[in-house]
């Protein structure tokens, strides 16, 4: 499904008549101004899948950024931008063939805080573990000491017998116990893996949506997986996604516009002409043996 056609940026004059105005200002940067005519790119035409491929400082979290801001998509995580961000904004403009009830940009800051409220969750595990230890010991001694406390005193007393007879029962452990509790209370993620749940969590269909480097914290099998999700979407549902990366994994995805940021001028191509899907390549070549 393709709801953004094109983003179309300001031109080399329009941004020179900007930085004129600006330069008696304290200013030391225009950013994001003077960077995409230097790159010979004004306008960038969007497939179902199009990915912008490029190297730290090439662009492509920039455009990402810019396309967000102007369409005003839904955010997670509060963005700051330079001062001179808002009126680059402005002079874009965004083409349609038509409006998605939703738009959303995830970025890595997105993954940052989902992970970091999960690891606030997480703090309350060995918390948690010594109150069910100091638990467990106390019920048991009661069981043990009062023969009334194994029997069954009525339905409100329901949940406490139960929990009475597990304690007591040979096959339950202390451990066993306390280890069902906690896993019961409290999801325990590794980094990958709740990454993971946030893109999942997130993406729903019939939406555009907007990445910026989704393989961080991602492990190969996760990229995959990942990859294969967004393939399907955009081909099953009525959704679009455009992400900045430089993942072989996301670059391999099928049917997939790529423009690499990193050619003067920008240009469309295919994955296995990037860069660094190139080093990659020579690299395994280089070590075939070994596998």
């Amino acid at each position: 499904m393709i709801y953004a056609k094109k983003l179309i940026l300001p031109g080399e004059v329009a941004e020179i008549n900007v930085i004129k105005g600006e330069q008696r200002t304290c200013f030391h940067t225009f950013y994001p101004f003077k960077i995409f005519p230097d790159k010979g790119l004004r306008t960038v035409e969007f497939d179902g899948i199009t990915l912008l491929y490029g190297g730290n400082g090439s662009g492509k979290s920039t455009l990402i950024n810019v396309m967000a801001q102007r369409i005003n998509a839904e955010r997670y995580s509060d963005f700051n931008g330079a001062p001179f961000f808002d009126r680059f904004v402005d002079m874009c403009y965004v083409e349609w063939m038509s409006r998605p009830d939703k738009s959303c940009v995830l970025t890595s800051d997105d993954v940052f805080d989902y992970a970091l409220s999960a690891r606030s969750v997480n703090g309350r595990i060995e918390e948690r573990r010594n109150e069910l230890f100091d638990r467990y010991v106390d019920t048991y001694r009661e069981a043990m000491m009062d023969p009334e406390a194994r029997r069954l005193h009525g339905l409100d007393d329901y949940e406490r017998f139960c929990e009475v007879r597990e304690i007591l029962s040979p096959k339950h452990s202390q451990s066993k116990y306390i280890k069902a509790r906690v896993a019961r209370d409290i999801d325990l993620h590794s980094n990958g893996e709740t990454a993971m749940r946030l893109f999942l969590d997130r993406m729903e269909e019939d939406a555009l949506y907007l990445l910026d480097e989704p393989e961080n914290s991602l492990s190969v099998e996760f990229q995959i997986q990942l990859a294969e999700y967004i393939e399907a979407t955009a081909r099953a549902t009525r959704s679009q996604f455009i992400i900045a990366t430089h993942s072989p994994i996301f670059l391999s995805m099928k049917h997939a516009r790529i423009y690499n940021l990193d050619e003067h001028p920008v240009c469309t191509c295919r994955w296995t002409d990037l860069p660094n899907v190139r080093k990659y390549f020579d690299f395994f070549m280089a070590h075939k043996e070994e596998f």
